[in-house]
């Protein structure tokens, strides 16, 4: 179960019971590996994306980029993984599908931000 300590305690005071803690506990993994899914899809489904991203050398509001691969692990209510384009990489952690079909990932270090991506500039607009 991936509910600390003090969460397990505060869930029981509520009237949850060992069962309930486990199936929500159960839930929240199935939850996050269906979106690692998803994001590994959409970059998957979408050779050139664009982004957010403010790049110090990019002479465009949102900058294109070409995906290599997204590659994404979870441990119960994690997410991490590392996010090829075409001439650099970037960690990730965390994730989630928009409703408008964008995806919003947490880069790591160099960029340390939380960046939208999208299969087209006027999904920003």
């Amino acid at each position: 179960m991936h509910f600390d300590q003090r969460t397990q305690q505060a869930l029981r005071e509520v009237g949850l019971e060992t069962d309930d803690l486990r199936a929500a506990s159960e839930a929240v993994v199935e939850a996050v590996a269906e979106d690692a899914a998803a994001l590994e899809q959409f970059f998957d489904d979408h050779g050139t994306v664009y982004s957010d991203m403010d790049m110090a050398h990019s002479s465009t509001e949102y900058p294109e980029h070409s995906v290599d691969y997204l590659d994404v692990t979870t441990h119960a209510d994690e997410m991490r993984g590392w996010l090829r384009f075409d001439t650099w990489g970037v960690y990730v952690e965390d994730g989630r599908v928009l409703p408008d079909g964008s995806v919003e990932l947490t880069l790591g270090p160099t960029i340390n931000d939380r960046v939208r991506f999208a299969p087209d500039r006027e999904t920003f607009r």
